[in-house]
């Protein structure tokens, strides 16, 4: 009556993509000018002016204001306002969000009440442009060989005094009642 499937489904034979995550936060009451660029995932909250360019995810939050010329990033998710224009390989925008600029992407996804002016390109493949990413950086690399080079010290199990075999036993402290 039940018989178990023994083909394999297709989402089991794809690669398993790993999951962007959020490595730096721009607070709400931060107001920032200049530049983000590098990898890894940014949520902004606060007010950002400047330039973005960077491998990984983009967050502008509900209360997140970014002014660019250009926003480049592998995806952008848009809760806030952004006044720029957007090359990315996904963008999304949520209810909530406002996107003031032309946009370069090969996959879009926008909620009910999102805003935007400005016009959409899809392209099969969008090339961001971005430097390429340094493995590490020299601090970086320094630490992890100091920690690499220092010996784990593992403290040994010191036999069990008769007093502490005894508290063990009782649950109860000399004295107690």
């Amino acid at each position: 009556m039940f018989k178990r499937n023994t083909t394999p489904t297709v989402a089991a034979s794809q690669p398993v993509q790993a999951v962007e995550r959020i490595t730096s936060v721009l607070g709400s009451g931060v107001v920032w000018h200049g530049s983000i660029n590098g990898s890894g995932g940014v949520r902004i909250e606060g007010a950002f002016e400047g330039e973005i360019a960077m491998r990984g995810m983009l967050v502008v939050g509900e209360t997140g204001r970014v002014t660019c010329q250009n926003v480049r990033a592998n995806t952008v998710i848009v809760a806030g306002a952004v006044r720029g224009n957007i090359t990315t390989q996904k963008l999304e925008i949520r209810a909530s969000g406002r996107v003031w600029g032309d946009v370069v992407t090969t996959a879009f996804v926008t909620e009910e009440g999102a805003f935007l002016r400005g016009q959409i390109r899809m392209e099969e493949t969008v090339e961001l442009d971005l430097e390429p990413a340094p493995e590490s950086t020299p601090s970086e690399a320094a630490q992890a060989e100091s920690i690499a080079a220092t010996p784990i010290v593992i403290p040994e199990a010191t036999p069990a005094t008769d007093s502490t075999q005894k508290l063990m036993r009782n649950g109860k402290k000399k004295g107690e009642a």
